[in-house]
This record gives structure tokens, C-alpha cells and sequence, in this order.
């Protein structure tokens, strides 16, 4: 934008005698820097009414930047080297983005306004849905024919006129809301005639206009490029306002400020005024109670005296010195502000109280104010060296940002904060100063002029070069493009992070550091065999190149080669503890849960896979279910482990869960190891039901449980009964064919989703889900309903107890053989073995 001289020389027309050493940029974003979208053309640019002065030595080079309508030939424009281009502009305090048309299309204004836009400006920033509206013909009030404006401007929906909102009778207060229309008086009483007369309206006729399918006339022979085209789309002349090409003309502008040279040219939002914003309060009801006349403004029952030293006499102010000198010997204490002030409001005191001085003492730390109903403390409590340490290393991180600083350190209080920092400045200043005196006045810095006019008008060659501290002279080991697997450049460069190698080649680097292109080429993924194959090829090799060797002809049976794994980032499942690709296994943003797809009933959108989430980070948004995340079938959690966040910890699979019927929670484990509940879709593992079906007795800490069914299902060719255990890792498995949570059978189904299906789907297609909660509460109270829809009670089940000890809890009861039951008297019970059941 500009070049500027060193800051401290003097100004006015002697600046420019003095060697450049400063200049002002003006910002251009990246679209992907500002926002999640993706853009593949990577010289587009979003502009901005943003600069920044620099030390000129940060220049690397020059690029061209122009506005799209201003290029003929994009395709030409992006094959040149420093070319790039424009169409929207971004703001990054109002964070929107704004399209950007040229002022000579704005129409829709007077002509005066319209003048003196288009002198200064070449281009126009406003948003999207003012375009159509500044870009039509200029709207004149068909009542008094002067131009109207947006915001007080209404349009009869029949004769399409438009009209001031003060100039229709009656008057308009407010535009008609959205979706509603308004007719002007002539229109609305032609159409009550029309209404009246009961006339036909006819259609208009419209003219269609006949398509043909022959091509377009074109010229003879191959339109010819104008090579010279582009120098004229590079030094074309862009007229700025001071130093801004744009300005803002939305629909928060005035038109007439624009006429202001002073007017602001940023974009701008509505204000947060009105009832949208703000509460509509109702007024206080009147009471029949005459308050009392307030006091006057400035008397002695409005105002606290701190001090009435100046009312005093020369003599009793040296009394009061000598007095003050007495009440402390700390050095320290008596240049204290906070010490010197209550001191000399107690002195005020006493003289006011008609009260000796030798009265006053320091003592008392506390005082008590006019406007408050305890004491305080006169002074701030003394910082410790944990405090202090703290304070300074929080100024260096955030410096004067206090409320970043208090919440490094908790114990102390905004206020208590802004008179430490107000005390650790003048220390620091002190210091400085001090220190400047000892090693005497600072030496001032002499600054470059320039020898004569002559020399001025050739300019000076600034900045480091272009590829100075980028490039790599020498590198340690053979090199490898980090994107391209190339092996040889002329020019090789340094790798951002996150790549397999810290250098790049010549292109890959220069497409890099000015357009941020960067097309990295995935590893392959080879055996490790112990020595090297005769058929392996040099990294860098395509992986579907042609071999370099003539293929073997003979009858033998040829080897199969191996299949080409790409680079796949594999993410480690917190249930099964093994790695699966993106997609398989599904990472939540915000807490980092990562699980198999399949063992939490999740189907996740393959163009949504970065931003998934869990089921409580959902419902943190939503609202969906209760906010206490605590599982309904575990005991509760403590008070240290609520303290967590997350809570349940991101870092265990008890993260992932369900919500139930009732919304509330239960973990995804404990619904598909208890035998009462059932899901509504199984297929989603939501919505958890029955959990009031389950009896009294098993909501004790048990090791395991069983389930007796007949229900069969097949998984990887086997077919039986499918049940959930829990089995201890050093038991024999070998009679039993058992299942990880997350193994898949031939059709990408889990285990997990395999025995949902199976035996916890509820019967969804036999009664809605308020009737089969119905249901099951009828159970549990053993009402008796409709015999046509509900099946016969059961009589009660007493509640087990062991036969020898009593004890009402167990994994498994057994029943007492008929020679026990004689044995016990004709008791009868049952026998408890005290182990449970596999």
C-alpha cells in the first residue's frame, strides 16, 4: 500500500529524504484459513479492509492480485507464477464473508452519490441479497418522485411501483412482515371492482419463443489470443480512496454518508437494539407510600470525607506529620498509598470527631465504610512468592489481558489484581528508569538518508532474498521428496510438519510457500522380508507404473502379488484395543471417543466422518435426554470422579452410551449384558427399554449373568444360541466358541450387532411404545388387563433365599432335591451353592 520511513524521524517533507524502512500491507485470506470449505483452485483469494505495517525487510517478493471481472482469460491468468485473484471479501471482526461488484454497476442510487462512489472506489462491498437491489435501476417514489431508499421503501405487489412508507395514505409505521404482500390504494381499489363485477381476469399471453438445436454462429478458424491482454490486466489502473480500492455499501449503510470523506468504509452488523434484544420490562406498580425527599446531591449524607487535611493550619498539619512519623518505623509501610490514605482518613476523623490526634493508631487493620454494613480490610493482603511467580509468568503469556491473568490465579479478585498490576508497572518503570540513569541517556539511532534526488528516485533494493532461510544446501542424507518420493531437484526446500521427511523438491516447495499447493503421494506399505526382493522397486516408483523387467512366460503357476495397502491413518479402539481405519472406527471431536462403528450402533455419514460425535456430546446441544450423563444400572460415581471432564472419561469405553425411555443413561455394555432390557431400533442401539422390568434382587453387584433362550442365530457359519458373558481371560475357552465385541462376520455386522438384533430388539410391531411400557408396569404390579391383548398372570415369585445361610443374593439358585426336601421337615427352600453358574 505504502512505503514509510523509520517512525521517529521528523515529519512532513523531510520524511523523504530518509531510506524506507518500514511498509504497509494489506491482508489477503485463503478461504480455507477462514473457513471448513474446501477450495481446490488455489490462487483464489479472499479479500479484506485489513493492513499491517512491517519491517520492510519481511518482503519476499511481488505477486499480482485482481479482481475477477478485471481477467478474460483465467485459465492463462492462474498458468502465470505470482498471479492470483478475487471475488468476495472477509472481514475478520464481523467473521462474514462479502461479495464484491464494481462501483459502476451500482444504479440504484442518486446521481450525486452514485458520482462520488465511482470517483473514488472501484469496487463496492455488500452482501449477497443487497446485489439485486443496488444493481437495478434507479427506484423512484411514484408519490413525490425522489429516490427511495431500502430501508423506508415499499412495493406494490400489482403495479410493482414503489413508494415511501411516509408518502402512502395512511402512513406505514413498518414494512409487511415476511411472506405477506401490499397493494397501493388505486391497485387494491381496482381489484375490489374487478372483485365486485365478477370479470374474468384473463391470462397474459406470453410468447414463446421457438428452441432450436443448431449450433451457435461462430467465426471461421481459432479465435486468437491476445498475448498483450495480459500486461493490461497487470498494470491496469484500480482508483483508491486513501489506499483502499473498496468500501462498504450494504444494507447498514446510509447512503448519504457516503458523501463524507471521513465515513467509515468497514462492513458493519445491525445493532443489538430493540425489543429483540432487550426485555420488555413492565413498570413498577405504584404504591400509595409518599417516599421521603432524597438528600441533596453534594451534602454530608451523600459524600464519605477521605480527607480534610487543606482545612487545616500550617501548625496542625505539622502536628499531624509528626504524629503520622510515630505510628509506624516501616520504611516500606509509610510510602504505602493504601497505608498514607487511612491514615489520613482517621486524622480527618478525629478533627471532624473534635477529638485529640494521639486517638489515632494503625493498629485495627479493618475500617469501617459509609455505604457498607462491615468492615474491610484498608489494604490489600500481602501476595505470596507462589502468587507473585505466577502473576509474572501469566503477563508474560497474556500480557495486560487481566481476566486471562485472574484465572491463573484464583485466590485473588479482579480488583485486588488491577492494584497489583498498577503497583508492578511502577516497579517495572522504576527499574528502567534506574537503570537508564546509571548507564546514562540512550544514544539515539541514526538513520540512512538518501545522498541526493537522483538516488531517491531509483529506490533501494530491501528484504532478504527470495529463498534465503527456506532452502536446504546440503542435505545430511540422500534426499526424498517428502510429497512426490522424487530423489533429484536442482533447488531443494524444508518440509512443513507432518510429512515422512522434512525436505521438498524444487516444484512441491515452490508451489508450496506461494500457493500452499501440495499434493503428497501415499506411502506404500511393503513386506519386510530379510533380504531385499529382486522385484521390489526404488521408493519413488509408480505404484501402477510398468515393470522395467520383461514379465516371465513360463507354464508355471504364477504367484499372486500382494494386494497395494494405501496410508490409511488407523485409530485405536478403546473396547477392542485394536486399530481400525477412519470410518470403521469413529472418533468423536469433542471428547476423542474412539470406538467401532459397530459397537455403538452408529452409521455415520462418510462425507461427515471429522465432525462425529458421541451420544452425550449430541445431547449436550440438543437436549434430547437428561444432562447427568450417570449410568441408571451402575452405582454412582463420587464426587472426585465428577470433578473429570469428560464425564464418564473419553479415555474408556463406559463413554459410550444410551439413552433410555425415560430419558436417562445407561452404558452401551450394561443394556446388552442385563437380560430384561431391549432396544427399539437394535440396529441403532437406541432406545433403551424395560428397565423397570428388572426384579428388586438384581440390583446388587453380581459377577455375572445367564440367559436361558431358545431364540437361534447364526454368526460366521456357526448357528445356535448367542449369549453375553463376561469371562475372565485365565478361564479355559475352549469349549465354547466365543466372539470380540467388535468382530465382523462376512457382512461387515459386529457381534455386538449380531446379538442385538437377535434377542434385544422389542417388539416395536405388536403395540407402540407407550403401551408396551404399560405392559411391562402391569407386570410389575400384577394388574390384570384386557384378557383379548394381554396374557394370564403369573402368580408371584417369591424372592430366592438360600436354604443355609439365609442370603438373598446370588449369581444362581439351585433347587433342593426331593431327599433335601424330606430332610428339611417338609421345608421348603432352596439350596445356595455359592458359585456361579458359566
Amino acid at each position: 500500500m505504502e512505503f514509510l520511513p523509520p517512525e521517529d524521524v521528523p515529519k512532513g517533507p523531510e520524511a523523504e529524504n530518509y531510506l524506507y524502512t518500514r511498509v504497509r500491507l494489506a491482508w489477503y485470506y485463503r478461504p480455507g484459513d477462514v473457513s471448513d470449505r474446501s477450495v481446490t483452485d488455489s490462487r483464489l483469494l479472499l479479500a479484506a479492509i485489513f493492513s499491517e505495517v512491517c519491517d520492510i525487510n519481511q518482503l519476499r517478493g511481488k505477486c499480482h492480485v485482481v479482481h475477477r471481472d478485471k481477467i478474460s482469460d483465467l485459465s492463462g491468468w492462474k498458468k502465470r507464477p505470482d498471479r492470483f485473484y478475487f471475488n468476495r471479501l472477509f472481514d475478520p471482526y464481523v467473521k462474514k464473508e462479502f461479495e464484491i461488484i464494481p462501483a459502476t454497476d451500482v444504479r440504484n442510487l442518486p446521481d450525486n452519490i452514485r458520482e462520488t462512489l465511482i470517483s473514488r472506489y472501484e469496487y463496492v462491498v455488500a452482501e449477497k441479497e443487497v446485489i439485486p437491489d443496488l444493481t437495478d435501476t434507479i427506484r423512484l417514489c411514484n408519490t413525490c418522485q425522489e429516490w427511495c431508499a431500502n430501508p423506508d421503501t415499499v412495493q406494490c405487489d400489482r403495479c410493482k411501483r414503489y413508494f415511501h412508507m411516509r408518502c402512502v395514505q395512511p402512513p406505514l409505521a413498518a414494512k409487511p412482515s415476511r411472506g405477506y404482500g401490499w397493494t397501493c390504494a388505486p391497485c387494491s381499489r381496482r381489484h375490489e371492482e374487478e372483485v365486485d363485477s365478477h370479470d374474468v381476469r384473463h391470462a397474459t399471453p406470453v410468447t414463446v419463443t421457438k428452441k432450436t438445436n443448431a449450433p451457435a454462429v461462430r467465426g471461421r478458424g481459432r479465435p486468437r489470443k491476445d498475448k498483450s491482454q495480459a500486461e493490461r490486466e497487470e498494470n491496469m489502473v484500480v482508483k483508491h480512496f486513501k489506499m483502499w480500492p473498496f468500501r462498504y455499501f450494504g444494507q447498514h449503510t446510509v447512503a448519504e454518508d457516503t458523501l463524507d470523506p471521513d465515513d467509515l468504509i468497514f462492513p458493519r452488523t445491525a445493532t443489538r437494539h430493540g425489543p429483540k434484544f432487550q426485555a420488555n420490562v413492565a413498570p413498577a406498580p405504584e404504591l400509595d407510600i409518599n417516599p421521603s425527599e432524597p438528600d441533596e446531591r453534594g451534602g454530608d449524607n451523600t459524600i464519605e470525607n477521605l480527607g480534610i487535611i487543606n482545612t487545616l493550619t500550617d501548625a496542625e498539619i505539622t502536628e499531624v506529620e509528626a504524629y503520622k512519623a510515630s505510628l509506624t518505623d516501616d520504611p516500606k509501610l509509610r510510602s504505602s498509598v493504601d497505608w498514607l490514605t487511612e491514615v489520613i482518613r482517621r486524622f480527618s476523623e478525629a478533627a471532624l470527631a473534635a477529638k485529640p490526634l494521639t486517638s489515632v493508631n494503625m493498629k485495627s487493620p479493618l475500617r469501617l465504610e459509609k455505604w457498607k454494613k462491615y468492615e474491610t480490610l484498608y489494604t490489600d493482603r500481602e501476595w505470596t512468592e507462589d502468587e507473585a511467580d505466577a502473576f509474572d509468568t501469566a503477563i508474560r503469556i497474556h500480557g495486560a489481558e487481566l481476566r486471562a491473568v485472574q484465572e491463573q490465579i484464583p485466590s485473588r479478585k479482579m480488583p485486588e489484581l488491577v492494584r497489583y498490576f498498577g503497583l508492578w508497572k511502577s516497579v517495572k518503570v522504576g527499574e528502567e528508569n534506574r537503570r537508564l540513569a546509571k548507564g546514562g541517556p540512550r544514544q539515539k539511532v541514526k538513520h540512512r538518508q538518501f545522498e541526493s534526488p537522483e538516488q531517491a528516485l531509483e529506490g533501494q533494493r530491501v528484504g532478504f532474498s527470495d529463498d534465503e532461510g527456506s532452502t536446504i544446501e546440503q542435505p545430511s542424507k540422500p534426499p526424498t521428496c517428502a510429497a512426490c518420493r522424487t530423489r533429484e531437484s536442482t533447488t531443494w526446500w524444508k518440509a512443513p510438519k507432518g510429512l515422512s521427511s522434512d525436505i521438498m523438491c524444487d516444484s512441491c516447495g515452490t508451489g508450496w510457500r506461494k500457493y500452499a499447493d501440495l499434493v503428497v503421494r501415499p506411502l506404500r506399505d511393503e513386506a519386510i522380508t530379510s533380504g531385499k526382493s529382486r522385484f521390489d522397486k526404488r521408493e519413488g516408483t509408480p505404484l501402477v507404473g510398468p515393470s522395467a523387467k520383461r514379465a516371465r512366460t513360463s507354464t508355471s503357476a504364477a504367484s499372486t502379488p500382494p494386494p497395494v495397502v494405501g496410508n490409511v491413518p488407523q485409530i485405536r479402539c478403546l473396547a477392542c484395543k485394536k486399530n481400525g481405519p477412519i470410518g470403521k472406527v469413529l472418533k468423536c471431536k469433542n471428547c476423542q471417543l474412539r470406538v467401532h462403528a459397530g459397537s455403538c450402533g452408529e452409521i455415520a455419514d462418510p462425507a461427515q466422518l471429522e465432525q462425529w460425535t458421541c451420544e452425550l456430546c449430541r445431547n449436550q446441544e440438543t437436549l434430547e435426554a437428561s444432562v447427568i450423563p450417570d449410568c441408571l444400572l451402575c452405582p454412582r460415581a463420587t464426587a472426585e470422579e465428577r470433578k473429570n471432564s469428560p464425564y464418564p472419561p473419553s479415555n474408556s469405553f463406559l463413554r459410550a452410551c444410551k439413552p433410555t425411555e425415560g430419558q436417562g443413561w445407561v452404558h452401551v455394555l450394561c443394556a446388552v449384558f442385563t437380560n430384561e432390557l431391549t432396544f427399539t431400533d437394535a440396529s441403532k442401539l437406541r432406545l433403551v427399554e424395560g428397565l423397570s422390568t428388572i426384579t428388586r434382587h438384581r440390583w446388587v453387584t453380581v459377577k455375572s449373568s445367564r440367559r436361558d433362550t431358545t431364540i437361534m442365530t447364526t454368526f460366521k457359519g456357526e448357528h445356535g444360541c448367542m449369549s453375553a458373558i463376561v469371562l475372565c481371560k485365565d478361564h479355559d475357552h475352549s469349549k465354547r466358541e466365543i466372539y470380540d465385541i467388535c468382530e465382523t462376520n462376512e457382512g461387515g455386522e459386529t457381534a455386538l450387532q449380531v446379538y442385538c438384533h437377535a434377542y434385544k430388539q422389542a417388539l416395536v410391531g405388536q403395540a407402540h411404545a407407550l403401551l408396551r411400557k404399560a405392559r411391562r408396569l402391569d407386570q410389575i404390579l400384577n394388574v390384570r388387563g384386557d384378557v383379548n391383548t394381554l396374557p394370564p398372570a403369573e402368580p408371584p415369585v417369591p424372592e430366592p433365599e438360600c436354604y443355609r445361610c439365609h442370603s438373598e443374593h446370588s449369581p444362581s439358585f439351585y433347587p433342593m432335591c426331593h431327599f433335601d426336601i424330606e430332610q428339611a421337615n417338609g421345608l421348603n427352600g432352596l439350596h445356595h451353592l455359592g458359585q456361579a453358574h458359566a
